[in-house]
């Protein structure tokens, strides 16, 4: 099998590194606006080849994880490119606008609307990792547009790679991931600028910053390149949910202000139930 993966970071990296462990014959093609990329992936053994549009024709699987923006615009192209036979899928983070852009695309059935909910602050063809989608759920958005044939070779994929399967409408995927995704990245990246702004001596932050602290802001070092276009295209959505932060933040401020101990300690004790919704989440680190 040919498989093409356009943009060789963590998430098309790690689905290289894996599918070359699943399926040793497989021959990996990469592409990468960045030349660097490409040869950092030839020298990790993430891909086989380079390659460019050109040889799309030759592909049985294209794995596009490239930023949502860019994204829209390069689909349609990539869609364009490929065979009758070709599954074509995405990464993406936000699902609506791609999924809006090729509705009417000649060749819809050959895409499949995917988000695999998996990951790290870390950007590059250095930051993939084996196993990096054991357990984790890729959220697949109207499969019905998908050529049946083309969906079980993705969906075996999945399976071969540990994925958890959802489905989902691409407006409630996008409402969803705002709360669990998008926020904790603004509130990351809000953090760290607080902290930046506040303690001007790095070395103070440096010597005081606990594992706490390490882990909520961790965050803040993903890629802007990345996350700027996913806010726009979620806008709606990451507006809302921000709201909905910013009313607790100030709630929790009123019951500092007014000495509200008992108010505090019973919102953090609800807040404790948290524990129980992430309970056996897996995590990855680098």
């Amino acid at each position: 099998m040919n498989v093409f993966v356009i943009g060789i970071g963590l998430i098309g990296g790690s689905l290289a590194r894996d599918i070359k462990r699943s399926r040793p014959d497989t021959r990996i093609f990469g592409i990468d606006a960045n030349e660097l990329h490409l040869d950092e992936a030839l020298a990790l053994s993430l891909i086989d080849e380079k390659a460019d549009y050109g040889k799309l024709h030759e592909a049985d699987m294209v794995i596009v994880s490239i930023p949502v923006d860019v994204m829209v615009r390069e689909l349609p192209i990539i869609l364009d490119a490929v065979n009758d036979d070709a599954v074509v899928f995405d990464a993406g983070s936000t699902k609506a606008l791609i999924c809006k852009t090729l509705e009417d695309h000649p060749k819809r059935r050959n895409f499949l609307a995917c988000h695999p909910i998996a990951g790290t602050e870390f950007s590059g063809p250095s930051a993939a990792i084996e196993g990096l989608y054991i357990g984790k759920t890729n959220i697949i958005c109207e499969i019905e547009k998908t050529a049946f044939k083309l969906q079980e070779r993705a969906l075996q994929l999945f399976h071969e790679l540990g994925m958890r399967i959802r489905y989902m409408n691409p407006e409630a995927h996008d409402k969803h991931i705002a709360y669990v995704s998008h926020l904790s990245h603004i509130s990351s990246f809000m953090l760290g600028k607080t902290v930046i702004e506040k303690e001007k001596n790095e070395r103070d932050i440096f010597d005081m910053a606990g594992s706490g602290f390490e882990s909520t802001v961790r965050l803040a070092k993903s890629s802007p390149a990345m996350w700027t276009p996913i806010f726009e295209q979620n806008k709606a959505n990451v507006v809302e949910t921000l709201g909905e932060y910013i009313e607790n933040l100030k709630e929790f401020e009123k019951m500092l202000i007014s000495d509200d101990y008992e108010g505090i300690y019973n919102e953090m004790n609800n807040t404790n139930k948290i524990k129980e919704i992430l309970n056996g989440i897996p995590l990855n680190k680098k």
